[in-house]
């Protein structure tokens, strides 16, 4: 089972990232990743009162978090700041979707390199 990447949990982490990274956007989810830093992958996440109530953004948050364990736990390049911000499909999208949306997140972001389409045997 892949472990947990470290976390960003202070205000003015969350802020540096959305301020000087990049912003990559999915039905599911908004990604803001800020490259250049010394540490070890950090990931931070976030749900806003316009998604709706504390069980609906906890329910968000966590589901951003799972995903985030399953792509990143152990193959995460070192160096980046990122921050995963739930939307209104975050908490209701289908899982498998959601991780789908996250991957692809990464992949526009040049976090993980394309995986190869197998060729067809005849």
């Amino acid at each position: 089972m892949p472990a947990r990447p470290p976390r960003l949990k202070q205000r003015r982490e969350f802020q540096r990232v959305s301020s000087r990274g990049t912003r990559v956007a999915r039905p599911g989810l908004v990604l803001q990743v800020l490259a250049g830093t010394e540490a070890p992958l950090r990931v931070g996440f976030t749900t806003t009162k316009k998604i709706g109530n504390a069980v609906t953004r906890n329910r968000a948050r966590r589901r951003l978090r799972e995903a985030a364990r399953i792509l990143l736990g152990e193959a995460a390049p070192a160096g980046y700041d990122l921050v995963l911000i739930g939307r209104d499909a975050t908490a209701t999208r289908d899982f498998r979707t959601l991780v789908g949306d996250l991957r692809g997140a990464l992949k526009q972001a040049g976090l993980l390199k394309p995986t190869p389409v197998p060729e067809s045997v005849p």
